[in-house]
């Protein structure tokens, strides 16, 4: 029985030191989109973070494609030892299951959830030298010249593209979806007037609304943007049930030890409350969330379903 008894004491000893010494080797950061984007921006604002509350080295590693499907199957059959984390927007959490068919891991099952990092609206935006001057007259616009009014998107079943969707669906009205590859190309034909319209993420285009080169029509979240104060939500100008928040979150392969996740959640609240992290994230357009992994789970149920029934409502494809 000492035998038994003193085992069991050093096999927890060892736990213990484990948890202690985590992270003992480089952690894994898998961004699944290329540098330069919101989810990398925030994925390295993370690394960082927990490098310098946790001690040890928090490595960005870019694993793009497949609208973020692969790095995020990467992680999925990863240990759930802590060592290897996924930081990426909504879109393989909540949309890109409904619209990948073979996606190689279960949204819903195969994560375990961390904390939503922040969130920032899509904005609803035309060419400074568009005639529409309010969401009525865009929507004037639309009625009158159906399936004719051009949105740019970042890619089919974007958050950008689904706002538009929403928009259409929202208000009886469809316009043509231009879908570009990535976020800068369809900036830039908006900016040329090569389309009439867009939906963009607040940190994206926050400075082309400053310096007059687009108009912004509406906030698509439920209360106007601090950064954007004299803007309008949907909601405001009529169009009801549109909002729609882009976000990036923090998740590890099922499985990650209890202990380890709660000391990954406080390490991350932590950092991303921090007043000089948090003001420069808040004046990029971003919104601090950081809630529980029960809230996130809760969260990500919501938005799966939100979106599933609207890509299969619309009839929404990859291609």
């Amino acid at each position: 029985m000492n035998k038994i008894l003193s085992a069991l004491l050093l096999a927890l000893a060892a736990a213990g030191n484990a948890f202690a010494a985590y992270p003992d080797k480089p952690v894994t950061v898998v961004v699944p989109f290329p540098p330069g984007g919101a989810s990398d921006q925030i994925g390295r604002v993370v690394a960082q973070k927990l490098q310098e509350k946790m001690g040890g080295s928090f490595i960005i590693d870019n694993k793009a494609g497949a609208t973020g499907t692969i790095g995020a199957a990467f992680v999925k059959r990863a240990p759930p030892d802590g060592y290897t984390l996924l930081v990426s927007s909504l879109g393989p959490f909540v949309i890109a299951p409904h619209l990948i068919k073979g996606v190689q891991y279960d949204a819903l099952k195969d994560f375990d959830l961390i904390t939503v990092a922040v969130q920032a609206p899509n904005v609803l935006v035309v060419p400074a030298s568009s005639p529409d001057k309010s969401v009525s007259d865009l929507l004037a616009h639309l009625k009158n010249s159906p399936g004719k009014v051009s949105f740019a998107s970042s890619g089919n079943g974007s958050s950008d593209h689904l706002s538009a969707e929403l928009l259409w669906q929202q208000s009886g009205t469809d316009g043509l979806h231009v879908p570009y590859k990535g976020g800068g190309p369809a900036i830039n034909d908006l900016l040329g007037g090569q389309v009439d319209a867009a939906f963009v993420n607040i940190n994206s285009i926050i400075q082309h609304i400053k310096a007059g080169k687009v108009r912004a029509l509406a906030v698509a979240s439920e209360k106007r943007n601090p950064l954007l104060p004299d803007v309008p939500t949907l909601a405001e100008q009529g169009v009801k049930g549109a909002e729609v928040q882009s976000w990036q979150a923090v998740a590890a392969p099922k499985g990650l030890p209890a202990d380890i996740k709660l000391k990954l959640h406080g390490a991350i609240v932590a950092g991303l409350n921090e007043p000089a992290v948090k003001d420069k994230l808040v004046a990029q357009g971003f919104e601090i969330v950081t809630n529980t992994p029960e809230q996130f789970t809760a969260y990500q149920a919501s938005e799966y379903a939100r979106w599933k029934k609207l890509i299969e409502s619309r009839k929404i494809t990859a291609d």
